[in-house]
């Protein structure tokens, strides 16, 4: 960006441009630096969050997972395939929409995405946070 600041004071020295549209372009510029900074920071504070599942069982089978986001997709997918499998957790992931989490994940949501209560007194919880 200092180059490009320079070359406008150079075109203003030079008269090419009068020093209001130098100012214009010099804040123009700060801004496009700001902006890009921005998006620079989002991704990475994002990806050191972690998403959380919970799931409370009316017969005490409870299960606490915490994710980096770094690895959710490749962990969803295999994590909801394998308990998928499992006779006992199959009626608590049969419902869950991993496609929804992973969206959720791509769009960087924060805060609970997924909140199940079932009649029995169960509970499965999916926050990023």
């Amino acid at each position: 960006m200092k180059d490009e600041i320079a070359r406008v004071l150079t075109m203003v020295q030079e008269g090419k441009i009068d020093a209001d549209k130098g100012s214009e372009l010099i804040q123009v510029l700060k801004e496009k630096e700001e902006a890009g900074s921005k998006l620079v920071e989002k991704p990475t504070k994002y990806l050191e969050k972690t998403l959380k599942i919970r799931v409370v069982s009316a017969e005490n089978d409870n299960v606490t997972v915490n994710l980096p986001i770094k690895l959710i997709k490749v962990v969803l997918m295999a994590g909801h395939s394998i308990a998928a499998s499992i006779p006992q957790s199959e009626k608590y992931v049969k419902d869950l929409d991993i496609n929804l989490i992973i969206e959720a994940i791509e769009n960087e949501l924060d805060g609970q995405i997924v909140d199940v209560k079932s009649a029995n007194g169960d509970t499965v919880s999916v926050i990023i946070e």
